[in-house]
């Protein structure tokens, strides 16, 4: 079995599947195809009272699992972090909440311990209804992460996806998050409240507005949905709990 992609569609497309008439563009996996948000399974919350994580493991033959084990269970929940990405176009940080999303912010943290995420690139950007630049994922092909997977959190607390906030990207199942993250460099307003808000960039926009700038190159996913053609790679990442 091959692992879906971590995958978002752009607003026309949410429309039209709202409106129940979609056509939705060919894609070489089986991507995320966005409608109205979904309730999370039963049990699916990444961090019940008393500040410890339920790690799934993803299922067996999925393909791009990079295995570097499980996080522990107990995390820290309360506090800010800050995960710094050190890209190949300069530095992004990212602050994260650990009060409302400790599964989240703990599993960058281990991820970014174990270099999890170093060398690999940021593989999807969109720019046609949906704008983001979606990164975390070292194999590059969308469809990689890491050998468990957990639940979405703050889903309440999301009133939209504006410019500069970061969400955990995951496959058309709840409690899917695995490594992949979503940047929206404009507003994502018609975005369903499905995907994980974790952080808000608070440096390095700029690196990001310069990957938009440079639009599309091999279109993957459909029209202004693909590869960046201004390559970037995060050569780094590190998660630091203040």
């Amino acid at each position: 079995m091959t692992r879906r992609s971590h995958a978002l569609l752009g607003a026309t497309v949410l429309m039209s599947l709202l409106a129940g008439c979609a056509t939705v563009p060919s894609q070489p996996q089986s991507a995320r195809r966005l409608g109205p948000p979904r309730s999370a399974s039963p049990g699916s919350s990444a961090a019940p009272a008393g500040g410890t994580c339920a790690w799934a493991p993803v299922p067996a033959g999925e393909a791009d699992v990079k295995n570097v084990g499980t996080p522990p269970a107990s995390v820290r929940g309360a506090g800010k972090a800050v995960m710094t990405l050190t890209t190949s176009l300069g530095t992004v940080e990212i602050t994260m909440d650990a009060k409302a999303t400790p599964c989240t912010v703990a599993s960058f943290a281990y991820l970014a311990g174990k270099k999890f995420f170093d060398g690999g690139p940021c593989h999807r950007l969109t720019t046609q209804n949906l704008f983001v630049l979606q990164c975390g994922d070292p194999s590059g092909t969308g469809r990689g992460g890491p050998a468990y997977q957990y639940g979405e959190e703050n889903l309440g607390a999301a009133a939209g996806y504006p410019r500069g906030s970061v969400a955990m990207a995951r496959k058309q199942e709840p409690g899917t998050n695995g490594s992949q993250f979503f940047i929206n460099y404009k507003d994502n307003p018609l975005l369903p409240a499905d995907y994980t808000p974790f952080g808000t960039v608070t440096k390095g926009m700029d690196v990001i507005d310069e990957v938009a700038a440079g639009g599309v190159g091999e279109q993957t996913n459909g029209p202004g949905d693909g590869t960046p053609k201004t390559g970037v790679v995060l050569r780094q990442v590190t998660v630091v709990y203040s």
